[in-house]
């Protein structure tokens, strides 16, 4: 079997993705733009085979190295990257190299367009935020003065929250469009009084969770983008979770056939008006991918498993040979350089123990919405994982995050 992996080097920990899949015997063939020399060895020593290209952004030196590789070991069975920035690209390749393990280019609309998405949301039942494609001044102030402000901005195919906004009253809106980008293309919608919950896991042939989970935001990732802000959210329990259920018929509605997924939800938290009372579920996006931000290992924190290996053994044989029961709860905690703590990082350390199980840096490019270093708990209930949290977050005055 040969897959081929995009930019295996970053985020630095996607050589799991690799490894996994060496060790059963799957060539694993890279193609990025960083020097081999400058690899990490577990992610030389996780590929069969490394192609360097200039520029992933260059489609014709990327499809050179997918040829390369075909002539080579034959034709690919994969084609695979888990970063949404690439998305479109693996299709692309898919197209035209005649891989049916993925979506192809004409698949791809759904699970990239915010647009497409609010309506295969609502294809099945989920409510949506309403929105418009934002063409003109005069029609977005319409659609605010109708919803009332605040609102969002984003564009319509992005990745996380770059170029993603609140705008809070007509002189915002007004300075918007005066610095827009003009090259992309934005659709405005109505903010939702609501917290976003996710539905993340690895899916088998048939459509069918092999591991599921779901993280709770306990703010806003636009607003880290914006504000630098703190950040923290937590893995909750996905049994009996109504959740799980919209997940599921997500999954269908979505095709998420033999992919790593990540769902994201708004749960109101008040009653909206033609979306749901406080409670309930409102369909925000759809990642065809692995979610980023540590997700990964905090899917294995919590059940003690290795999510790595239950994804390739679902390329290997569609299948999950782990037995997967839930033991932590865990948590994510991000911190800000220049920020004033209260407890040092060596406090920390000595106060929580083995119940850290992650602490480091977050790359440059990752951090405006992960902040700059991260702390990855896991605890045995919710009030003893929001301890970690506070305690973490607090602040040199005395302020307390949450």
């Amino acid at each position: 079997m040969n897959l081929i992996f995009i930019s295996p080097n970053f985020p630095v920990y996607y050589y799991n993705f690799c490894e996994r899949l060496k060790s059963r015997e799957v060539n694993v063939l890279g193609i990025g733009d960083q020097d081999y020399d400058s690899l990490l060895e577990e992610t030389k020593n996780a590929l069969t085979e490394y192609y360097k290209v200039d520029s992933l952004e260059n489609y014709d030196e990327v499809f050179k190295a997918t040829a390369y590789f075909a002539n080579k070991y034959g034709k690919p069975d994969w084609i695979e990257s888990q970063n949404e920035y690439w998305l479109e690209m693996e299709a692309d390749l898919r197209t035209d190299f005649n891989v049916t393990t993925g979506k192809k280019a004409g698949e791809m609309p759904p699970i990239k367009f915010k647009s497409k998405m609010k309506e295969v949301y609502q294809s099945i039942g989920i409510p949506v935020a309403k929105y418009i494609h934002l063409e003109d001044y005069a029609s977005a102030k319409a659609f605010c003065d109708e919803t009332g402000y605040p609102v969002i901005v984003k564009p319509d195919n992005g990745v996380g929250a770059c170029s993603t906004y609140k705008i809070n009253d007509e002189e915002e809106l007004q300075l918007f469009f005066e610095e827009k980008e003009d090259w992309i293309d934005f659709i405005l919608e109505e903010c939702i009084p609501g917290h976003v919950e996710t539905f993340d896991g690895i899916t088998n042939s048939k459509m069918e969770p092999l591991v599921c989970t779901s993280h709770v935001m306990l703010n806003s990732i636009m607003d880290n983008v914006n504000e630098g802000n703190d950040t923290a959210f937590y893995s909750q329990p996905t049994e009996g979770l109504d959740l799980t259920e919209i997940g599921k018929k997500a999954l269908k509605a979505f095709k998420a056939v033999s992919r790593f997924y990540h769902f994201e939800f708004f749960r109101l938290d008040e009653d909206k008006q033609g979306l749901g009372k406080k409670g309930e579920i409102v369909g925000l996006e759809v990642n065809m991918r692995a979610p980023g931000a540590y997700m990964p290992e905090m899917m294995n924190y919590a059940y003690e498993t290795d999510v790595y290996t239950i994804w390739a053994d679902m390329i290997k044989y569609d299948k999950c040979f782990l037995d997967l029961k839930r033991k932590w709860w865990v948590a994510y905690t991000g911190r800000r350089d220049g920020v004033p703590y209260l407890n040092s990082d060596a406090g920390i350390l000595t106060k929580f123990g083995n119940k850290i199980k992650l602490s480091t840096d977050v790359p440059e490019a990752l951090s405006a919405a992960m902040g700059n270093h991260v702390y990855v708990t896991v605890a045995k209930d919710k009030e003893e994982l929001f301890e970690q949290i506070r305690y973490i977050l607090k602040r040199a005055d005395g302020t307390e995050w949450m």
